[in-house]
């Protein structure tokens, strides 16, 4: 696991984007499939893309998607749907067909049905390239809450109160925030060919201390990164608080061999 640790929230939304870049660029006319997340953690991130798109000519065109989760309930017009969300923060802003960008159907009928059927689909666009993610204050990736199973694959959970809470400010109220979604599985989210996690904030350092330094555990599902061969951990100094190991991560990055 490669850990970086940037100054600043914005210096670190600089390093993301450097990863999806080059992936998208890599990939040339065959286009990359991207893992995209939701919440505040990768909005600095999006808003560099847009204008690196904008300003220095870096295409999405032929760049697949698939999000990583969706509030059951939810349709992809619902003000507070993922979908909704990365056509606002992104994919509106840049050259990608809409019809490159997949998300589960929080409004399907059968949501047990839609997961099957979602993650059967990433399988069978040959996987993620590279997969983004944020942490949850209790460690969790995607909406794979403490206790999952560290082998799930895209299905239904039900959230813990504290993720209700952490999610309420994006609604009008508490009370509004569904109670089930839909979710890539922690197994689903480890075949994607590079993981990339951001998070800023003391609020996410001893998340990121336990998906680092802690033991590989459903309590912290993040932690089952450990068990991935490339994953990209970037934060700022804030986020890496309490890494007992922080010196060495920075001492690694300014000696990475240059390729």
């Amino acid at each position: 696991m490669r850990v970086i640790i940037k100054k600043t929230p914005q210096d670190a939304a600089r390093t993301v984007a450097d990863q999806i870049e080059a992936v998208v660029r890599g990939a040339g006319e065959s286009g990359a499939t991207l893992g995209l997340a939701t919440g505040s953690s990768p909005v600095l991130s999006y808003t560099e893309l847009i204008r690196r798109h904008r300003e220095e000519g870096l295409s999405f065109a032929g760049t697949r998607v698939f999000m990583l989760d969706e509030y059951v309930g939810l349709d992809a017009d619902h003000p507070q749907s993922y979908a909704r969300f990365i056509r606002e923060h992104l994919t509106d802003h840049i050259d990608i067909e809409d019809s490159a960008v997949q998300s589960p159907r929080g409004d399907a009928e059968d949501p047990v049905a839609e997961a099957a059927r979602y993650d059967a689909a990433i399988g069978a666009a040959d996987g993620v390239d590279l997969q983004l993610l944020g942490i949850g204050t209790d460690g969790h990736i995607a909406f794979n809450e403490p206790g999952s199973s560290l082998a799930s694959r895209t299905r239904v959970k039900v959230l813990l109160e504290q993720t209700i809470e952490d999610n309420a400010r994006f609604f009008d109220k508490k009370e509004d925030v569904p109670v089930h979604v839909l979710t890539q599985g922690i197994g689903t989210i480890l075949e994607a060919r590079r993981i990339v996690l951001t998070a800023t904030g003391s609020n996410k350092a001893e998340a990121i201390a336990q998906c680092v330094e802690g033991s590989v555990s459903s309590r912290w599902t993040g932690s089952a990164l450990q068990m991935h061969p490339d994953v990209v951990l970037v934060i700022d100094d804030e986020a890496a608080a309490k890494l007992e190991l922080a010196d060495y991560y920075r001492f690694s990055e300014e000696h990475q061999l240059k390729r």
